[in-house]
């Protein structure tokens, strides 16, 4: 069981400042890996919460792998994000302020692959095709990578 799980058991539903990390991993062709979320049906970023005595890289390689198979060879830090459009409350109640490290990746190895719990579906997106049903924690950081890239959003 995980820090925040075992927070969750002792605050419930309360809301909390949640360190995480996240990953924008960019393919050959320069499309972005988006992620199918179960918990909350939308796309997003690989990406999970801080657990004690991690660092945010670890944070960001970790979550990368689990949800998606792949490995960093190599991590550029983007931007860390925060504040209150970084509220989220969860489908089962749980609400978080995250704070949020968002990582670069394009140096990377391995078998694209949906860990089947966390993830329903991955797919690279093409800058003009993002969906538009985006996780709302996920949806600043990705406007913010595609604005830096000089695509309009």
């Amino acid at each position: 069981m995980g820090y925040v799980m075992e927070l969750r058991q002792l605050i419930g539903t309360y809301p909390i400042i949640m360190a995480g990390a996240c990953v924008l991993l960019i393919d050959d062709k320069n499309r972005l890996l988006l992620q199918r979320r179960s918990d909350n049906g939308l796309w997003g970023l690989p990406g999970g919460s801080l657990e004690p005595g991690e660092s945010l890289a670890q944070v960001a390689k970790r979550e990368l792998f689990e949800e998606t198979g792949l490995i960093a060879n190599s991590l550029t830090l983007f931007d860390v994000f925060s504040g209150n459009e970084f509220y989220y409350k969860y489908p089962h109640g749980d609400e978080v302020y995250n704070v949020v490290t968002a990582y670069i990746c394009n140096d990377y190895v391995g078998t694209l692959e949906s860990d089947g719990e966390e993830v329903m579906e991955l797919r690279f997106f093409d800058s003009k095709e993002i969906p538009s049903e985006i996780s709302p924690p996920d949806l600043p950081i990705i406007e913010q990578y595609l604005l830096k890239r000089g695509t309009i959003v």
